[in-house]
């Protein structure tokens, strides 16, 4: 009997398609797609992105959809991607005016200490004993702020820096007989509190600055008592590095400190045992906690702190998505790993930033079978096609990734996607063990675009899937690992000078002021805290006696696996244990996609012959 399958995928990232046509016993599959999945995998939003995956995986079959006898979806577990994860850390609120700037060009070399006045009031000024710093706003041209300030000193009015909007201050520095600190691109110069104590530093070309970014200095300058130096201690500490800084000080009463905990995680496992741990605690010590619970059956956060509002917050959108009780959704997994946060400084001028440690957590979500059965009953109306839940994703994806030419039972499959890593191990029996663990391709986004400040996923996500390159002329470009690359054609003059993500048709200059080896640093330690430990932490949960040396062959599938760095991280880890890993080749020619869209044709097709 002749039939036509679909199998389908739906994943965190993306949704897959693979077509069949099935005669007997014999398989021909006659075309796959892959489109961007819609809405949160495992809701009914996903059906637009099915849709549109099976209508052009249709078109390129050459059938049409009526020819379709069977659709079969993958047992799609919801992985809520960015609202299951956070970066978990203690909140410090300031409410201070002390605050720190970093142009790229600032003039004059030194350290101004005075009174904030704006630069039309200078002259002014009644007690002209006292040292002032000059406040600029854009509105005034720089070689009227010269002139003022040059007539200023020759009145013997004391300016011992400035502090500028737009980009002038080399400009006015020229132009000034008595030489200054100027600090200038300071966008939100109304911010800045008159008439109040203020430092200027600059240093010179290649130098960082020492005074302002040293709390003892700032408590000299600003004559603070020990509690008042803790307190401006994160500001110190922002600045560290910087060539240049502006910081005024308010009036005592002016600085309030309010704190929002980290907070504790409390596990909950089977037979009423309960665990807790802090977040200040770190990733490490979080995952040997969770190592002690035999079975994992909820996790909570501490009521009232940043992490009990990430685990409620959780909760109450998966709970909206699927019409479901919070209190009937628990977390399945989660995975901490340790994080860099940058913590931005109330009142600061320029969106400076503090680089804070902290804890960045992936959680899965389970719920009851209610939400993918919704989107199958949805399709089969829609679309007037039979539609099946398959099975369980782990075990479609080794179905799928057995056909990858030079493997065979016993063997494990780790699928790498978006929200989450999946893995399971068919015995030559057939018998296979699975687990569906929390974090993949999408906390590794996530860490870059915090670690390096970025504040733009599609640029994190840039960095993530693509090396790097610095453009040193219009000719020619140092790649990542010290080679030279020429090119026969200009590069774009918006790229000199810049770091570049190297995109195939395209290359992406980064504003960010971190070095080459700093990004790549960053890129690469996040993939091996977020796949390298998940990828161990799976293969020991399919394995019964977790002892890795009785595995042969591990196969990778899914969309990290197609990563130019994830799969030599990991076969290099795995070589550790004797193990063949590597990125599967389903059907001999897809690469490591369609695993599980393949597995659930695949597995169709065993239980019709069973039949």
């Amino acid at each position: 009997m002749k039939r036509i399958l679909a199998g389908v995928d739906i994943g965190n990232s993306s949704t897959e398609v693979a077509i069949a046509r099935l005669d007997g016993n014999d398989i021909k599959f006659l075309s796959q797609c892959l489109v961007r999945t819609t809405g949160i995998k495992g809701t009914s939003e996903n059906v637009e992105g099915i849709r549109r995956a099976l209508q052009e995986a249709v078109k390129k079959a050459d059938i049409e959809f009526e020819d379709i006898d069977l659709i079969r979806l993958n047992d799609a577990v919801p992985v809520i991607g960015d609202l299951a994860m956070d970066l978990i850390s203690e909140t410090i609120i300031t409410e201070s005016s002390m605050v720190g700037h970093n142009p790229d060009t600032p003039g004059g070399a030194g350290l101004g200490v005075g009174i904030t006045v704006l630069i039309d009031q200078i002259r002014k000024v009644e007690q002209k004993e006292q040292d002032y710093i000059a406040v600029i706003p854009k509105y005034f041209d720089y070689a009227w702020v010269a002139h003022c300030l040059n007539q200023a000193e020759s009145e013997g009015i004391s300016i011992t820096g400035a502090v500028v909007q737009k980009d002038d201050g080399v400009l006015i520095h020229n132009r000034l007989k008595k030489k200054i600190p100027i600090v200038d691109e300071v966008a939100l110069i109304e911010k800045i509190p008159l008439w109040k104590l203020a430092a200027v530093e600059v240093a010179l070309p290649g130098h960082v600055i020492r005074t302002l970014s040293n709390p003892y200095g700032l408590s000299t300058i600003f004559q603070l008592d020990p509690d008042e130096t803790i307190q401006i201690a994160l500001i110190a500490k922002a600045l560290v590095g910087n060539r240049s800084a502006v910081v005024i000080r308010t009036p005592k009463g002016e600085v309030v400190e309010r704190k929002i905990e980290a907070g504790k995680i409390f596990l909950k496992g089977a037979n009423t045992q309960k665990l807790e741990v802090s977040i200040n605690d770190g990733a490490e010590e979080i995952m040997n906690t969770y190592g002690k619970v035999e079975t994992l059956i909820d996790v909570y956060g501490e009521t009232g702190t940043n992490v009990g509002g990430m685990f409620n917050g959780l909760r109450q959108d998966l709970a909206q998505l699927t019409g479901q009780s919070p209190d009937d959704i628990t977390i399945s997994d989660f995975l901490a790993v340790d994080a860099v946060i940058p913590n931005s400084i109330t009142g600061a001028m320029a969106g400076e930033l503090s680089m804070e440690s902290g804890v960045a957590l992936a959680s899965m979500v389970k719920t009851d079978k209610v939400p993918v059965q919704k989107v199958a009953s949805l399709l089969e109306k829609e679309l007037g096609i039979e539609v099946e839940i398959g099975g369980v994703e782990a075990e479609m994806a080794i179905c799928g990734a057995l056909t990858t030419p030079g493997t065979r039972k016993p063997i494990v499959i780790l699928d790498m996607g978006g929200g989450s890593t999946d893995a399971a191990l068919m015995y030559e029996s057939g018998k296979i063990n699975s687990c569906h663990l929390a974090g993949a391709g999408s906390m590794v986004t996530m860490l870059i675009n915090s670690e390096l400040a970025l504040d733009d996923k599609e640029l994190a996500e840039k960095i993530k899937r693509n090396p790097l390159g610095k453009v040193l002329s219009l000719f020619h470009m140092q790649l990542e690992d010290g080679t030279m690359l020429f090119s026969e054609k200009p590069y774009p003059p918006h790229t000199f000078g810049k770091v570049v993500v190297r995109e195939e048709d395209e290359l992406t200059p980064l504003a960010t002021k971190a070095t080459m080896d700093k990004i790549r640093e960053i890129r690469r330690s996040a993939k091996r805290r977020v796949f390298v430990t998940n990828a161990l932490r799976a293969l020991k949960r399919v394995v019964p006696t977790g002892n890795l040396k009785h595995l042969s062959f591990v196969v990778m599938v899914g969309g990290s696996a197609l990563d130019f760095e994830i799969p030599q991280m990991l076969t290099e880890e795995l070589g550790k244990y004797g193990i063949v890993a590597g990125f599967a080749n389903i059907r001999g020619t897809e690469g490591p996609r369609n695993a599980v869209a393949t597995g659930l044709v695949l597995a169709s097709v065993r239980h019709e012959v069973l039949k």
